[in-house]
């Protein structure tokens, strides 16, 4: 499954609820959700502990477009629209956590 996470850990439980509901599957940062998988962030640690259980990836064009691209947690894989297109049409079921 893919979970699309659009929201700031500052601003939403939205990467709380689906690293606690969640058990497998590929974690999509989007949006302000990226500032999750930047260096020195309050959710650091849970990121790198969810890369454990998850692919996570991070739009990269949202990364870039909020000035924390040389930030990305290492083993974040920074994904294009087309990765983001082919996340989707990968994965059997698609969820967004708001």
């Amino acid at each position: 499954m893919l979970h699309i996470i659009n929201k700031a850990p500052q601003e939403r439980n939205s990467l709380d609820s689906c690293l606690r509901v969640a058990r497998t599957g590929t974690i999509l940062l989007i949006e302000d959700g990226v500032y999750a998988a930047t260096r020195g962030n309050a959710a650091e640690g849970k990121i790198k502990d969810a890369m454990t259980r998850f692919k996570v990836c991070v739009l990269g064009p949202d990364l870039d477009a909020r000035g924390m691209g040389d930030r990305l947690i290492e083993g974040v894989q920074s994904v294009g629209y087309d990765g983001f297109v082919d996340l989707v049409a990968s994965e059997p079921n698609c969820q967004s956590w708001v």
